[in-house]
C-alpha cells in the first residue's frame, strides 16, 4: 500500500484552521459565560471586599510594620462623590473592613481624610459625612482632614467631620450651595420643525419639567422645596462644624463662593491654609495619643470591583448591544448626576439657568 504524504501548505492550513476554531470556541464560551452572569447577578456590583495599601507617614516611610502597630487609616475623597469609585458605598466598605483582617483588635487609631474633591451628590456627600461622624462617636478616635487641590461644596461637607481642617496654600475651598440642574426646554424648537411627542403620564405633574412642551408655572415648587431644605441641612451642618464660621455670614456674605485656602481659613472654612501633608499628619499622630518615637503605619483601603462589573451592571455594549453616546457638560458633570440634587461646584454650570 502506497502512503501519500501531505503538502507542508496542507498542513499549516490544517493547524490554522485548527487554533483558529480552538481560540473561536473560548471566545465563545466566555461570552455565554458573561451573559448568564449579566442575568443572573444583582442589578448592581459594589464589592465589599478591599485591597490594604501601604501609604507613607509624616516621615516619609512607607515600610511594612508589624501587625501590632498602631495605624492611621487614610480615606482619599477624591473627585466626584456619587461616581463608582467615591460614593457612600465605598467607604462604609472602607469603615467596616477597617475593624477587620490585618486591622482588626482596634489597631485603627485615627482618620486622615486627604481631600480633592468639588462634590457630588447630596446623598452620598451627606451620608459619607453621617457614617465618619458615627465611627469617630463608636470607636472614640480623632479625625482630621488635609485638602490637598480642592475642598468645595459636597468635600466641605465630608470635611466637616474632621475635628481639624488643614490646606495646602494653593487650592479652592467653600462652594456650600445646592444645585439641581441644568434642565433645557426645547418646545419652541419643535414647534417650529413641527416636532411632535407624545408622554404617557398619571399624576399631578408627573412630567414636571418635560422638555418638550411649555413649563406651567409652579410645576418646579416640588423641587424648589427639595433643594431649599437641602441648602439648609448644609448651611447648619456647616456653622455647627465649623464655630468661626457663622450662619449668618455663610448665608448673607459667602454664599457658595470659593476662596484660596488662606482666606478659607481666615473666615473659618478651614483651621490652617498654609500647611502640609506631613504637618497635618504629624498633628494627628499627636492627637491619637500616639509617643513621639513610637513607630506607626499608614495604610489605605481600595475598594475593588469585580473585573465583569460593567457586564453584571449591564453597562457594557456587551450586554445592551447598543453603544452609549453621552453629553458631558464640563470635566466634573456626569449624566448620572443630572435632575439630582448636588452639593458640587463646578463653574460650567454657571451658564445655564439653574436653582
Amino acid at each position: 500500500m502506497e502512503l501519500k504524504r501531505e503538502s507542508i501548505l496542507v498542513s499549516v492550513v490544517r493547524a490554522f484552521c485548527r487554533a483558529f476554531a480552538g481560540v473561536f470556541g473560548i471566545i465563545v464560551g466566555l461570552l455565554i459565560i458573561g451573559f448568564v452572569v449579566v442575568f443572573l447577578a444583582k442589578p448592581r456590583m459594589e464589592s465589599d471586599k478591599t485591597a490594604l495599601i501601604i501609604g507613607t507617614d509624616a516621615e516619609g516611610n512607607r515600610k511594612h510594620l508589624s501587625l501590632s502597630s498602631p495605624t492611621i487609616l487614610r480615606i482619599n475623597i477624591h473627585g466626584v462623590i456619587g461616581g463608582s469609585d467615591l460614593n457612600s458605598k465605598t467607604i462604609e466598605s472602607q469603615l467596616l473592613d477597617s475593624r477587620e483582617g490585618a486591622l482588626k483588635d482596634s489597631r485603627v487609631k485615627a482618620i486622615f481624610l486627604h481631600i480633592n474633591s468639588p462634590g457630588g451628590t447630596a446623598f452620598d456627600s451627606h451620608d459619607i459625612y453621617t457614617k465618619l461622624i458615627r465611627y469617630k462617636a463608636k470607636y472614640d478616635l480623632p479625625i482630621y482632614a488635609y485638602v490637598d487641590g480642592m475642598c468645595a461644596s459636597g468635600g466641605m461637607m465630608i470635611a466637616c467631620a474632621a475635628e481639624k481642617i488643614f490646606s495646602a496654600p494653593v487650592g479652592i475651598i467653600g462652594s456650600v450651595g445646592v444645585i439641581m440642574g441644568p434642565n433645557f426646554n426645547v418646545a419652541a424648537l419643535m414647534e417650529r420643525f413641527g416636532i411632535k411627542q407624545v408622554t404617557l403620564s398619571k399624576g399631578k405633574d408627573k412630567d414636571m419639567l418635560s422638555p418638550f412642551r411649555e413649563w406651567k408655572p409652579g410645576e418646579d415648587q416640588s423641587l424648589k422645596d427639595i433643594v431649599e431644605y437641602d441648602y439648609n441641612l448644609f448651611v447648619d451642618l456647616v456653622s455647627n462644624a465649623r464655630p468661626r464660621l457663622s450662619r449668618t455670614k455663610l448665608v448673607d456674605d459667602y454664599g457658595a463662593q470659593v476662596f484660596n485656602p488662606v482666606t478659607a481659613a481666615e473666615y473659618g472654612y478651614i483651621d490652617d491654609g498654609n500647611s502640609s501633608y506631613n504637618a497635618a499628619l504629624t498633628q494627628l499622630v499627636a492627637k491619637a495619643g500616639l509617643k513621639k518615637d513610637e513607630k506607626y503605619q499608614v495604610v489605605e483601603l481600595k475598594v475593588l470591583h469585580p473585573v465583569l462589573s460593567g457586564l453584571i451592571e449591564g453597562k457594557s455594549p456587551l450586554s445592551t448591544g447598543k453603544i452609549r453616546h453621552e453629553l458631558v457638560i464640563g470635566p466634573d458633570f456626569h449624566p448620572e448626576l443630572m435632575n439630582r440634587p448636588l452639593y458640587l461646584y463646578s463653574p460650567a454650570l454657571q451658564l445655564f439657568e439653574s436653582y
